[in-house]
């Protein structure tokens, strides 16, 4: 992505949030007020992406370990672990991008560099969950290959090795 015209690091107090707006009110005061201290408490690391031209943030996405019960896995994917109560997974908390972004496939970038970034950490991680906020976003994660968990409304899953053999990866 030499020729983006974005690039995407760790959120940091440099980072001009004040005129961050992506049409969700809950999104944007998260970022403006709270993903900071989520990062100093060590509750999740947030990424934001800089437009190359301006250094303006132009999206955000958050990721933090959690984990899935076992017994709520399809029982074609449970059956492949060990008898443990839940099995660990990697959770995109949250993803926005400006409005003079959206449509622009700047959400699939951010989406595959949380991928991306999950398969890479020396923790383990099955899968990515995401708890998609409305049906529009429920939408956007299916058509990346996430389907929904067994009895939840709309907590849907990616096993990273099927992320990274759609990103072109080898699984490691």
């Amino acid at each position: 992505m030499a020729d983006a015209p974005f690039f995407i690091e760790p959120l940091a107090a440099a980072h001009d949030r004040s005129r961050f707006v992506s049409g969700s009110n809950a999104l944007d005061r998260y970022l403006r007020e709270q993903a900071s201290q989520d990062m100093r408490r060590r509750i999740a690391t947030c990424f934001v992406a800089l437009s190359t031209e301006s250094a303006e943030v132009v999206g955000f996405y958050t990721l933090a370990a959690t984990s899935v019960p076992l017994d709520a896995l399809a029982p074609e994917v449970s059956r492949k672990f060990p008898r443990y109560p839940v099995v660990p997974a990697a959770l995109l908390g949250r993803l926005a991008i400006a409005q003079n972004q959206q449509g622009r496939g700047l959400g699939a970038a951010l989406l595959a560099d949380a991928l991306l970034r999950a398969a890479r950490a020396e923790l383990a991680a099955f899968a990515l969950i995401v708890d998609a906020k409305d049906e529009a976003a429920q939408r956007f994660y299916e058509h990346f290959g996430f389907a929904l968990l067994p009895g939840e409304v709309r907590r849907l899953m990616l096993p990273m090795s099927t992320a990274l053999r759609l990103l072109g990866r080898k699984p490691l």
